[in-house]
């Protein structure tokens, strides 16, 4: 008996559908999962999705990309690579781990919702493939990280940062279970698929594997162009579900993208700016962070929405301007309190690297070179301790992350704003304006309690430093600290008439 080529039984077994005799389409399909909204049931019969695949294809391809990274990471096992690697590049394959791996368990959560309440039986069908390929990520992940716990506990977090209470992980959570957990399939659909893996993950992992064979980690590079390549596949779920909600309802999809964009946006600038302009080791940047986001974010992404005919958000100007100040000012946050991180934040503004900064972001001596003096003039003194926190810094109510972004005022000078919202008997406090007005019209959705709120409310006890590590599972083994300090201050003597930082004089002998 021969068997049918694929083409001639594909396209219909991609797509199997019925209608139910004995029980009605809303039970098997109800709005608060499916979200179809003013969108007519009949409309989804329309969804197409661009790369079609089988499930013996499926599996043969997965094979393969499986046995090619592992048989990578088993051959250098047996060489001392990790060993010669820098501690700022370590730095962000640790905020990768930890901040990346569990996640991809609650993407494989929203595939899977999207595998049963989906509209759409070809739909249906590549979420079942999409929870398959974020659960083998989560897998490789995890697994890739633990091989160096032996060596730096800090890869421990690997495992475990989604079950501790640091405020990296709880804003994280927050991000998360309001974008894989909380939505209807139809929101999902976007703000996962579309959004986040489409604009950022699916180019991040191809810009952080190239940073990562530039600095020598080979094993990094390979686990992340093995995972890209399933994002590119199954994050196509978005664009035929927004094409067809557009059409439909365009109020709501430009809604959609706009709020997951900017939650998006807020995450990457905390984790993927510092390790770009700060962690890499300065002969190995590529780019800087804005130059990224410019090339491979911001012009992609217009011009994709314009294509489904949507507009540029409202937002868009305050995140061109926070693209010259937000993962500076972060970068600052997370290196004066890394006691409660579970990485090694480099500074990077040695004289070297403060050049390179300055030409890449005119703004960032006269916002933060002084700052970093004070820092460095302390340290120098040998007085570490007045560069450690007594406290915690104030948490955004919208994306959780230290309301520390400078904005310029009239009359020249930066100033750290306050955007409050009076709401429901409590005062709320927002890092920018945007995510004031998100938080308002999403404020029924989840929103976790910041580290902030906690405290104030008493969770915390003690209620000093102590009890806050105590809280979030910081112990002194995993807590962060600048891998060499000596690195980035040796160069610095004071500042001149023009505020930039000197070299130290040369003596006289010399």
């Amino acid at each position: 008996m021969s068997l049918l080529r694929r083409e001639e039984w594909q396209h219909f077994v991609r797509d199997v559908d019925w209608a139910f005799s004995y029980v009605d389409d809303e039970a098997v399909y109800p709005e608060w999962h499916s979200g179809t909204g003013k969108v007519p049931r009949e409309a989804w019969l329309k969804w197409e999705e661009d790369y079609k695949v089988t499930y013996p294809e499926y599996v043969a391809t997965q094979r393969e990309k499986e046995s090619a990274a592992y048989a990578v990471k088993a051959a250098l096992q047996r060489s001392s690579s990790f060993d010669t690697l820098d501690e700022g590049w370590k730095s962000s394959t640790k905020m990768h781990f930890g901040g990346i791996a569990l996640v991809e368990y609650a993407a494989m959560l929203g595939e899977l919702k999207m595998a049963r309440f989906g509209l759409n039986g070809a739909w249906r069908n590549m979420a079942t493939f999409g929870q398959l390929d974020e659960l083998r990520h989560s897998q490789i992940t995890t697994f890739f990280g633990h091989e160096f716990v032996g060596k730096d506990p800090q890869y421990d977090w690997t495992q475990k940062t989604f079950h501790t209470n640091c405020w990296v992980p709880i804003s994280l959570r927050n991000l998360f279970d309001g974008m894989m957990i909380a939505p209807n399939v139809v929101d999902l659909a976007i703000e996962l698929p579309f959004t986040f893996e489409t604009g950022f993950t699916n180019l991040q992992f191809v810009a952080l594997s190239a940073d990562a064979l530039q600095s020598g980690d080979v094993n990094f590079a390979n686990m992340i162009s093995s995972i890209q390549t399933d994002e590119a596949r199954h994050s196509q779920q978005g664009g035929p579900t927004l094409e067809i909600l557009v059409e439909h309802d365009p109020v709501r999809a430009q809604w959609v993208i706009e709020k997951s964009f900017w939650g998006s946006a807020r995450a990457f600038a905390a984790l993927t700016g510092p390790a770009m302009d700060y962690y890499t080791p300065l002969e190995h940047r590529k780019q800087s962070y804005r130059e990224f986001m410019e090339e491979w974010i911001i012009d992609q992404y217009i011009r994709t929405i314009q294509d489904y005919g949507l507009k540029k958000p409202w937002f868009w100007d305050e995140f061109m301007r926070g693209l010259d100040t937000w993962h500076h000012a972060l970068h600052m946050g997370l290196w004066f309190w890394r006691p409660t991180i579970w990485w090694r934040p480099k500074a990077g503004v040695s004289k070297d690297e403060r050049e390179w900064l300055r030409e890449k972001y005119p703004n960032w001596e006269g916002v933060y070179g002084d700052k970093w003096d004070v820092i460095i003039d302390n340290i120098n003194a040998n007085n570490v301790e007045a560069t450690l926190p007594e406290t915690l810094p104030w948490l955004c109510n919208m994306c959780h992350l230290p309301a520390c972004n400078p904005t310029q005022s009239r009359d020249g000078s930066w100033r750290v704003r306050d955007w409050s919202l009076k709401y429901d008997g409590k005062t709320h406090h927002f890092c920018t304006n945007a995510c004031r007005q998100i938080w308002w019209k999403d404020r029924d959705n989840v929103n976790h309690e910041t580290v902030i709120d906690r405290f104030l409310a008493g969770q915390i006890q003690p209620m000093d430093v102590s009890g806050i590590l105590g809280y979030m599972g910081l112990t002194p083994d995993v807590m962060g600290d600048d891998p060499d300090y000596a690195a980035w201050t040796k160069d610095y003597v004071g500042r001149s008439a023009t505020g930039l930082a000197l070299a130290p004089a040369e003596s006289e002998e010399s």
